[in-house]
């Protein structure tokens, strides 16, 4: 599911994979009788494995199949921390590790999203996020660290990351289509 060799682990039910401080989550996800009880985020268990993290917006898209949104993020100092979920639908979700520092900078790690496996990513500062829906209507929720600021906000194309995104016709908006190659981008992370 994840490229790499992440480590697995487990803190208070929620199951997880480092890689170079990007996450993935297991949401402890609970069903009866009545419907279903999932929890995102839980402040003490994130911040006793050393995950820190505060909530200044939060957001979502609905989406058709195919199509594809990102790659995005913002530039210092707006930078920001998501954790991204999806809980209806399905979505395989990207990202790319944009640290000048990191050993794996330019690398990609993906991984289904979906309202049956109730996984949630964890992407730190420093990251380009985008993501294809795999089905009608997906809804992608968003809890971020920092606030939309407009100047600050911008991306890389999805076509330029070395990942196949299994789509020879995806639906994008104008914006990401005009989102400059990852080789010309220069990273400030």
């Amino acid at each position: 599911m994840l490229a790499g060799h992440p480590v697995y682990s487990v803190f208070c039910g929620i199951k997880y994979f480092f890689v170079q401080d990007f996450k993935v989550l297991d949401i402890p996800f609970f069903e009866d009788q009545r419907g279903a009880f999932g929890k995102v985020f839980n402040d003490a268990a994130f911040r006793k494995n050393g995950i820190e993290f505060v909530v200044k917006e939060s957001y979502f898209s609905v989406s058709q199949k195919d199509v594809i949104r990102g790659m995005h993020f913002h530039l210092p100092p707006y930078q920001h921390a998501k954790i991204v979920f999806c809980p209806f639908g399905a979505i395989l979700d990207v990202v790319v590790d944009l640290r000048a520092s990191s050993p794996d900078y330019g690398r990609c790690f993906s991984g289904i999203l979906s309202a049956e496996n109730h996984k949630s990513f964890y992407i730190p500062e420093g990251f380009a996020h985008g993501f294809k829906s795999l089905s009608d209507g997906s809804i992608t929720a968003y809890l971020v660290s920092g606030e939309y600021e407009a100047a600050s906000d911008t991306g890389i194309a999805f076509d330029s990351i070395g990942f196949d995104w299994a789509c020879t016709q995806p639906s994008l908006s104008e914006r990401d289509q005009h989102f400059p190659a990852l080789r010309d981008f220069k990273t400030p992370f």
